[in-house]
């Protein structure tokens, strides 16, 4: 079960309520609104509203609560976890790329929960029975570090965390072109896209707020790539992916926000063999910092780039000097 606040902003004013929030929610489907709404699961200004054509003004208040279908039993599987560290209160873990985070539609076995109920019988509930322990995400085809609660006040604390920006995470992607300026901040709004509802937009107005601060770290080949950090500020969905493309540089691998294929048709020849052999995103969460939930220590953890993701550079390094 996960609940989500708004207040409607001015260019939602006089849409229908399940419009609009299939626009403000992006971390849930508009057939799940709608069935939300019918199930009274969402008030308008503290009213329960279950009238799906409803108009909701600037201003307007909504809160919706979403129920997760769980369309299997959520059962322990035995794969590999890569913990970085572990205590009574949490795990921090490298996520390994094309694994899916937490069952859903399409992924129903095989996740990052299945191996960790593997591993542990402590994991939160806070974030609903198809999310134990899960603080944070990461998209499936993104490798990195994440931090899973182990307990209650440890996830509380945890996501409090990254509301206030305590928490932080950077991470490193490999990016097609010269980025300029080479570092800076983005500063766009995401929203889910009105053209297609799998992927996040940028909006000049509604939408969330979004905030990713970058640094080009090398620039490859003669700017036919970049290697840059990026730090993120707040965390939506997609976020970097979809602000980096925003500004023409979509992140080497990534099928939904850049013409990956059309764009390694048009390298030099001996780059190709080692961008086709990449089947993930060049995106990786190399750091996270927090404070423990229960010692108040400032915590912090680096893990470099997968193997495929160095074997790629090194091509690219290679190349170039040849």
């Amino acid at each position: 079960m996960s609940k989500y606040t708004y207040t409607i902003p001015e260019n939602l004013n006089g849409e229908r309520v399940d419009k609009a929030l299939s626009t403000l929610c992006q971390e849930t489907s508009r057939s799940q609104i709608q069935k939300a709404i019918k199930n009274e699961k969402l008030t308008l200004n503290d009213q329960i509203i279950s009238n799906l054509s409803a108009r909701v003004k600037e201003n307007d208040q909504v809160e919706i609560i979403i129920i997760e279908e769980i369309t299997s039993e959520l059962l322990p599987a035995n794969i590999p976890l890569d913990i970085v560290y572990e205590d009574d209160d949490m795990l921090v873990i490298n996520k390994s790329s094309n694994m899916t985070v937490h069952p859903g539609a399409g992924a129903h076995a095989d996740t990052l929960v299945n191996a960790l109920l593997y591993h542990t019988n402590h994991l939160s509930d806070v974030g609903g029975e198809v999310r134990p322990g899960i603080v944070h995400r990461l998209d499936k085809t993104t490798s990195g570090l994440m931090v899973v609660a182990k307990n209650n006040q440890a996830h509380v604390h945890l996501a409090a965390q990254i509301e206030s920006r305590e928490l932080t995470r950077m991470y490193k992607a490999l990016v097609w072109g010269l980025i300029k300026p080479t570092s800076g901040t983005i500063d766009k709004p995401i929203g889910r896209s009105r053209a297609d509802r799998k992927k996040m937009s940028t909006f000049k107005t509604g939408g969330k707020h979004a905030v990713t601060h970058y640094v080009t770290k090398k620039i490859l080949h003669g700017g036919l790539f970049s290697f840059v950090e990026c730090k993120l500020e707040t965390g939506r969905t997609h976020q970097i992916r979809v602000h980096l493309s925003h500004m023409g540089h979509s992140i080497v691998g990534d099928q939904t926000y850049g013409n990956n294929s059309r764009k390694i048709s048009g390298c030099p020849e001996s780059l190709r063999p080692a961008l086709l052999a990449m089947d993930h995103q060049a995106l990786h969460s190399f750091y996270i910092s927090f404070i423990h939930p229960k010692s108040g220590d400032r915590m912090e953890f680096t893990k470099e780039i997968p193997l495929d993701y160095n074997k790629l550079i090194e091509s690219i390094l290679n190349s170039q000097s040849t």
